[in-house]
């Protein structure tokens, strides 16, 4: 370049002249020339001035670090002077930067921190128990909606037997032999209350009626009805909660029944089953005593001493049936159990009865006007029962059958035995009409018999 050479570097020399000797840059101070003042006329200072010595200038740099510089050049390099104590600025705080936390906030974090980490430790705990525990094992399926049946809705078996609960007793009458114990249950608000005959048949004092609620009242008998195994007694008390009368034959086999009473002494006790069969004729009663004749209703619902007279009930709470004989294996003399084979009376006779017993204090018995043969007769080969004699005057005469026809069916039902001819005709009320098939010779005719009653 023409002219005056200027760079960064502090070893230089004057143009055209005798080499000086380089001297190194003092601290804070320009380098000096051969005249004493900065080399080169630098900037600010005028070449061939009056020196100037101990002034820091701001225009040079620390050229040594400069990997640029050309180490010929004419200028010179400024190292950093250490401050004076004294001049420092006072320091300024920076709104923007955090504060330290006073004692306050870092006891209100602590409480948090703590709180929280309780609230998660129990929350675990609980868990891993419900879960089992330190064993892993989880007992039981999630909980779940629980099922129709468990609901206890008023249809359900549990809410039909808390229906007719409050409405079924207990019935004890003292005798000779001892204290005899059954069932029954309320059928009027003013204290009318059916049982079976052979229950209160061997007392010799008043019966006492047990209520569902375990309060007693003594009772009076109103009537009884051997034939058909139903009595009527009455309790002194008023506001009771009879019980619903169903039909009887409506029924089916297959439609489920409960069995309310106090079998074995054991009061309040229900049972639940199906109807088994219809009308099934049943002849029944102690050596010396009425024979009992009834179609019935066979339930497999259990039932043992001291159902006699209970309720059996439908699937809506409704009294369908009396309770009142089972079949049992044992012999003669021998306590006998339930083997899934009991029979109730249909509530349809039952409840004509009751009203005649109220109403007259004694019961009509419904009578076809034939005589049939005895109960060790055998049957027949053919099927049907024989007429043996047939009254004058009596429904079977009026219906056109003679002595020797041999009725097959009764209202539709098959007739095998002499037992089912008497009992199917008791089923009915007097003044029904039925249907008879019968046969004479070789020929089946049918008739129509209206029944009677037999005066007593």
């Amino acid at each position: 370049m023409g002219g005056t050479d200027v760079t960064d570097g502090w070893d230089w020399r004057q143009p055209a002249a005798t080499p000086a000797p380089p001297q190194p840059p003092v601290a804070g101070r320009a380098p000096l020339g051969t005249h004493g003042g900065p080399a080169g006329g630098a900037r600010g200072v005028p070449g061939g001035g009056p020196a100037t010595t101990g002034t820091t200038s701001p225009w040079w740099s620390d050229a040594l670090a400069d990997p640029w510089r050309d180490p010929t050049a004419p200028t010179a390099v400024v190292l950093p002077v250490a401050p004076v104590r004294g001049t420092e600025p006072e320091p300024v705080a920076d709104p923007d930067l955090p504060r330290r936390p006073v004692l306050r906030q870092v006891l209100l974090v602590a409480v948090v921190a703590a709180l929280l980490a309780g609230t998660l430790g129990g929350a675990l705990g609980y868990a891993f128990a419900v879960r089992g525990g330190a064993g892993g094992t989880v007992l039981g399926a999630p909980p779940q909606e629980a099922p129709v049946a468990a609901q206890r809705r008023p249809d359900s078996l549990a809410g039909v037997a808390a229906k007719v609960l409050p409405s079924v007793v207990t019935v004890r009458v003292g005798g000779h032999a001892g204290t005899s114990e059954g069932s029954g249950f309320i059928a009027s608000a003013d204290g009318h209350v059916i049982t079976n005959d052979h229950v209160i048949a061997g007392g010799n004092g008043k019966p006492t009626v047990i209520f569902n609620d375990g309060s007693s009242a003594p009772a009076s008998v109103v009537g009884q009805d051997p034939e058909s195994d139903i009595a009527v007694i009455k309790v002194s008390r008023t506001g009771l909660r009879p019980v619903e009368f169903g039909d009887s034959d409506s029924l089916a086999v297959g439609d489920p029944v409960l069995a309310i009473g106090s079998p074995l002494s054991l009061a309040n006790t229900v049972t639940a089953g199906i109807v088994s069969a219809l009308d099934r004729t049943m002849r029944a009663g102690e050596p010396g005593g009425p024979v009992r004749y009834y179609a019935a209703i066979q339930t497999d619902a259990a039932v043992n001493h001291g159902n006699s007279g209970g309720p059996l009930v439908d699937g809506a709470g409704r009294v369908i049936g009396v309770n009142s004989t089972i079949k049992s294996l044992v012999a003669d003399g021998q306590e006998a159990g339930n083997i899934g084979l009991a029979f109730a009376i249909p509530i349809n006779q039952a409840k004509r009865i009751t009203q005649d017993i109220i109403g007259t204090g004694k019961a009509r018995r419904t009578v076809i006007g034939a005589e049939v043969p005895g109960p060790g007769a055998a049957p027949s080969s053919t099927g049907g029962v024989r007429l043996v004699a047939v009254e004058p005057s009596g429904p079977a005469a009026g219906a056109g059958l003679k002595a020797g026809d041999v009725v097959l069916r009764l209202a539709g039902r098959p007739l095998s035995e002499p037992t089912d001819l008497i009992a199917l005709v008791r089923k009915f009320a007097p003044g029904s009409v039925v249907t008879v098939e019968y046969r004479r010779g070789s020929s089946v005719q049918n008739a129509s018999v209206t029944l009677a009653a037999d005066a007593k």
